[in-house]
């Protein structure tokens, strides 16, 4: 199971190195897409929590 883990692991690396060399700049979008999911996410949550104190 671990060697499993492993091989899927160095596919994956192996993948996003070629996605980025070969078209680095939709990666850099997929990327800052990817950070304002979070940002948005976390801003989410903080309001959440903001409105759980009120």
């Amino acid at each position: 199971m671990a060697q499993a883990k492993k091989v899927t692991l160095y596919i994956l690396v192996v993948f996003v190195l070629y996605s980025i060399i070969n078209s680095p700049q939709r990666s850099g979008e997929l990327v800052k897409v990817g950070f304002e999911g979070i940002s948005s996410a976390a801003q989410g949550v903080g309001d959440f929590m903001t409105e759980l104190i009120k």
